[in-house]
């Protein structure tokens, strides 16, 4: 045992009913308004709903579930719209590079100039 320090003896707090789970409405709401990508900002304002009237309703579990549910696809539509305007962004700025050097290297094609003093000799 290890008796280096004095330990304190500390009252053990004091458990009462689970607090109640977080809807997520607002950031539902958010999702569903500015970024509803592929519709999933509305299934998550569903989702968010259902754990409303759960919660109000006092079934704690059920509220936690789609609570839960509304998180994961509030979290899910948030990363989708930031990162397909990135991904976007991406792609246009790599194929916009590609044809700069696809036009550059073609140069010399376009500007080959046909002269009929190479085939004939006098």
């Amino acid at each position: 045992m290890d008796t280096s320090y004095p330990r304190e003896e500390r009252p053990s707090p004091k458990r009462g009913p689970p607090p109640a789970p977080r809807d997520h409405l607002v950031w539902a709401i958010f999702n569903t308004l500015y970024m509803n990508f592929c519709c999933l900002g509305f299934v998550a304002l569903a989702f968010a709903v259902k754990a409303r009237d759960r919660k109000v309703s006092g079934d704690v579990e059920a509220a936690r579930h789609f609570s839960s549910k509304a998180r994961c696809y509030n979290a899910l539509a948030t990363a989708g719209s930031v990162l397909l305007p990135l991904l976007l962004g991406a792609l246009i700025v790599t194929g916009v590079i590609h044809l700069s050097k696809l036009a550059q290297e073609s140069v010399g094609f376009f500007t080959y100039q046909f002269s009929g003093s190479d085939d004939e000799e006098p």
